[in-house]
């Protein structure tokens, strides 16, 4: 697909952060762009910003019948689905000792499990040359830095990883290409709650730019590709 080329886009987790900037930044490129989050509310102002192109989803991936809300809504609005960008994501930061069974179940429904979901349900829709990125952490890289009381959300996003080579290969004669992008410190909202007082070396709005370029671009050069995006050392 070149550059040039109009593209319908799906984003999970679009309320807020870098999904937010992806949104915006795909939807002033004139793309038709359904972007999730848990609340319609927070997708208002998008919404009236581009009444034409963006298309609100109000959805928390936790189950099928969620997903497929999400389904429909592209299903009515198109007739493929050219880029999914597997955004949404939850941290849970606690000691493993400590950690419940509800503690691993919810870092795996919404950073596995939804992802497994939505592309299930989407692979239908999506044409030879189209893209699906999932968006994991530096913290499920094979041999990267581990920092304690992340192991649930760093088993979950390892998780995303296998799941990404997997898929790549199975799609191959569809035409699909899936790469996952594993992303370092971003100073968003999830990570100030994380780790107050932590100064990371990007912004949204910059690791925007560079998911949008690569979610439009990177299946000429990428398939199955487990990639680190971080200014920091992975080893």
């Amino acid at each position: 697909m070149a550059d040039s080329l109009k593209r319908t886009i799906l984003i999970t987790g679009g309320s807020r952060g870098i999904g937010r900037e992806i949104a915006i930044k795909m939807a002033e490129d004139g793309h038709t762009v359904f972007v999730t989050s848990r609340s319609a509310e927070k997708l208002d102002d998008l919404k009236n910003r581009f009444p034409d192109s963006l298309h609100p989803i109000e959805s928390d991936l936790s189950n099928q019948n969620e997903v497929n809300k999400v389904v429909d809504s592209v299903t009515a609005n198109a007739s493929s689905l050219d880029v999914l960008i597997n955004n949404a994501g939850s941290l849970i930061i606690k000691p493993f000792k400590d950690t419940s069974d509800e503690d691993w179940y919810a870092q795996l429904g919404c950073n596995l499990m939804a992802p497994v979901r939505l592309i299930r349900s989407l692979l239908g829709l999506m044409k030879p040359g189209s893209h699906i990125v999932n968006i994991g952490s530096m913290g499920g890289f094979q041999g990267s830095s581990k920092f304690a009381g992340l192991a649930a959300y760093s088993v979950s996003k390892g998780g995303l990883s296998l799941l990404t080579e997997c898929l790549s290969a199975e799609f191959v004669e569809q035409g699909v290409a899936v790469n996952c992008l594993c992303l370092g410190a971003v100073q968003t909202e999830m990570l100030n709650a994380a780790f107050p007082g932590l100064k990371a070396p990007v912004n949204p709005p910059e690791m925007a730019d560079f998911i949008n370029n690569f979610a439009l671009n990177g299946q000429n050069f990428f398939n199955g590709k487990v990639l680190p995006v971080s200014l920091a050392d992975p080893k």
